[in-house]
């Protein structure tokens, strides 16, 4: 009498990932990789679930009821970022799929680009770039591209976890002075180590009249949703400048235009927008002191390798018949494979 043979599970791949990370999946699975450069349409989506154990997703796709409905086999979904905003984590929850995530390994790089917007719009790096190569750079002047000083200025941060201590870190060592907001997400805040002891808890209202620049380090749900708009941006310091490496819909992003052309805020460093990719016409690509960056925080080769690692981790750990390691929604009870 013959055994039935066990069918090989598969894995969809909505971009192409670390080779490491797909060859560990490959030895694991049957997997399947979108390898074009645009996410894939739902419609794709809908047909790879139909008949995935596991999907492997990036922040491009949205993955909500209707596709969480539409997989009976699904087990685990692995996001290929922190947050799982993409996702319908309930409609995951109430389905027994766990909801992988990759938070940790991509905190130092988003902090480098946060602070490396920060200076660039500062110093207005961008702008100058784009000066010398429209061939009006004539002669030095003593009034030419003047900045503002990081030196011994207030850097505010909305949100305290991994990236905004980091971010704190990176600040201290410039002399400034560092406020910062506590963003209550029930989510357990990493411990703070001895060297952030100078910066100082403040209220939102506090934290935006008294900083200089003005950073963002919050998920986005419904509480933080527009949480910055036109009250929030009378109240900031004039000539202030604000960073924004989180998401796009945090910031409403039509009282930041309003706020920059007034002059109130002095510029913008963004590596997220509302919406991605930004609209060609948008009018912040009409202004000098705005730079923008394509959604790229984390993306440096040592970040993105780590990440697809554990975004493999998660997938293979609920093939093993236990929770993600790092795990969104860990409340979940796992369905049964099919």
């Amino acid at each position: 009498m013959s055994r039935p043979v066990r069918q090989r599970k598969k894995v969809f791949i909505t971009r192409a990932i670390d080779p490491a990370a797909l060859m560990r999946l490959c030895a694991a699975a049957q997997i399947f990789v979108w390898d074009e450069e645009m996410p894939p349409p739902a419609s794709a989506l809908l047909s790879a679930l139909a008949g995935a154990d596991a999907i492997l997703s990036m922040v491009t796709d949205k993955i909500d009821a209707r596709m969480i409905a539409s997989a009976p086999r699904l087990r685990v979904i692995s996001n290929l970022a922190v947050g799982v905003d993409n996702i319908d984590v309930e409609a995951a929850t109430r389905a027994g799929i766990a909801v992988g995530h990759t938070p940790g390994v991509l905190t130092e790089a988003t902090a480098d680009l946060a602070f490396g917007l920060l200076m660039a719009t500062a110093r207005r790096i961008a702008e100058a770039d784009r000066h010398v190569r429209a061939g009006k750079w004539r002669t030095w002047g003593p009034m030419t591209m003047l900045g503002r000083d990081i030196h011994s200025s207030t850097l505010g941060l909305i949100g305290f976890g991994a990236i905004g201590q980091a971010m704190a870190r990176r600040a201290m060592g410039f002399g400034m002075r560092v406020l910062y907001l506590k963003h209550r997400s029930g989510q357990r805040k990493p411990r703070r180590d001895a060297g952030l002891a100078g910066a100082t808890g403040v209220s939102l209202n506090r934290l935006l009249a008294r900083s200089d620049y003005v950073s963002i380090h919050v998920p986005l749900t419904e509480k933080t949703s527009r949480m910055i708009g036109a009250r929030e941006f009378a109240l900031m310091k004039p000539g202030a400048i604000l960073i924004n490496t989180s998401r796009g819909a945090v910031v409403d992003q039509a009282a930041m235009v309003g706020a920059l052309k007034s002059g109130r805020l002095a510029g913008a460093g963004l590596d997220v927008t509302d919406p991605e990719p930004i609209a060609p016409r948008d009018p912040l690509l009409q202004l000098d002191n705005v730079v923008i960056t394509p959604h790229i925080g984390s993306a440096s080769i040592a970040a993105r390798a780590s990440m697809a690692a554990i975004a493999a981790d998660n997938i293979l750990d609920v093939f093993a018949g236990r929770l993600p390691r790092r795990c969104a929604n860990p409340q979940v009870h796992l369905r049964h494979p099919k």
